[in-house]
């Protein structure tokens, strides 16, 4: 084996969590710094606790309120929407006029004499 190609091995490597709660092991880090460990960790607590990372739980929390309001409003209001939504009498939806070309123009105006 090459010699000195091993990190330096700290066999009493001290480990500090966020909760206060720390202990001994080996590490080739002298000091190691956690966020969650075993006796705060939600699996070996038992208690249910969620962890907002960047706001995203109050984000969805508000997202949801959003929805559940909307879907609490009176019946009464969707169908209103649905009637100012509704197409025009005579057109297709979604179908838009095409413009006639020159050619198709002619065609259309030399049938008519062509029948007469």
């Amino acid at each position: 084996m090459k010699k000195d190609i091993h990190p330096k091995y700290y066999p009493e490597a001290k480990v500090t969590c966020a909760c206060g709660n720390s202990w001994t092991t080996g590490s080739t880090s002298p000091e190691i710094h956690t966020d969650v460990c075993s006796v705060c960790h939600p699996f070996f607590t038992g208690e249910q606790r969620i962890v907002d990372t960047a706001g995203q739980v109050e984000r969805f929390r508000r997202r949801l309120a959003r929805v559940e309001e909307m879907a609490a409003q009176p019946a009464a209001a969707s169908a209103e929407a649905k009637e100012a939504a509704a197409p025009t009498p005579g057109k297709r939806p979604g179908v838009k006029a095409r413009p006639v070309s020159r050619k198709v123009a002619r065609q259309a105006q030399e049938k008519p004499s062509a029948e007469q």
